[in-house]
């Protein structure tokens, strides 16, 4: 797997993921953990096409500065860039923006594993 690998994706800010309906807050912005998951899946989606047969990867941790709000309406995109590979130890540089600019960046890792591994020791 090779470094630069990247992905982004949007969501539009509405009702279903503002900080009052997470429970992240009482206001009718973009939630913290709505931005946080929209990271995750850019990261998760930068490296689906270069897994084995088998694999995913999961999210191990996360170290993210929301730096502003976001309102109603408005698109955030958030985008994933492949910095490290260590084994199966994987290091991302993230980032969300509206149309404002940027709203939070901040670092991801995930591990790959093999899902039926991972799922027969839960």
């Amino acid at each position: 797997m090779e470094k630069g690998l990247k992905y982004s994706v949007s969501v539009r800010v509405d009702k279903t993921n503002s900080a009052a309906a997470l429970g992240s807050g009482n206001l009718e912005v973009f939630a913290t953990p709505a931005m946080v998951a929209l990271m995750e899946n850019a990261a998760m989606n930068a490296v689906a096409g270069e897994l084995p047969e088998g694999s995913a990867t999961v999210g191990t941790l996360l170290n993210v500065a929301h730096t502003r709000a976001t309102g109603m309406g408005d698109i955030v995109t958030a985008e994933a860039v492949l910095e490290e590979v260590d084994g199966r130890r994987l290091v991302f540089s993230v980032s969300a923006a509206d149309s404002k600019g940027e709203i939070g960046k901040g670092k991801h890792e995930r591990f790959i594993v093999d899902c039926e591994r991972f799922l027969a020791k839960l």
